[in-house]
């Protein structure tokens, strides 16, 4: 019997996956074990950032190695669609003042975009109950930006 292997999206495939999603995965250096938490992402056509609230585990992880694996899937519900791109990259907080105000907005127009709830924003480090426009007019979240890429696999159903 013959193994069928996944076949490997083209570039302009995984982009285009990156682009229509918005929900990734990081697996950050732990201890012993990998620790996996799920992010929301924009992407500008050559970064993806990431919005961190400034708590947490994954803070404590990133300090110690900003070396990370991101992962974005999208598949139908009964599998018979399914895609996904892994990255391995370095993360690094966005320190410039225009570039975070601009990724604020990305935020801001990918959570309307995609009619999220409100309750997003709990993630966020924002009370659900604010305005969705609370994420650009306080920081309460680092800005994380995934660069230095070396590997990607990107791979779709047949």
């Amino acid at each position: 019997m013959e193994i069928v292997k996944i076949p490997h999206m083209e570039k302009e495939e995984y982009d285009a996956l990156i682009r229509d999603g918005y929900i990734s995965r990081i697996a950050f250096q732990g201890e012993k074990y990998p620790y996996i938490a799920p992010f929301m992402y924009v992407f500008d056509g050559n970064f993806l950032y990431f919005l961190s609230t400034k708590y947490g585990r994954k803070n404590d992880l990133f300090s110690k190695s900003p070396y990370v694996s991101v992962e974005v899937e999208r598949y139908s519900m009964d599998m018979s669609c399914y895609n996904f791109v892994t990255m391995q990259g370095r993360l690094v907080q966005e320190e410039d003042a225009i570039t975070k105000k601009k990724v604020r907005n990305m935020f801001i127009e990918m959570i309307r975009t995609h009619k999220l709830s409100n309750n997003v924003l709990g993630a966020l480090g924002h009370n659900p109950a604010d305005p969705v426009e609370s994420i650009a007019d306080e920081e309460r979240s680092n800005i994380w930006k995934l660069t230095g890429v070396t590997d990607i696999v990107a791979l779709k159903n047949l």
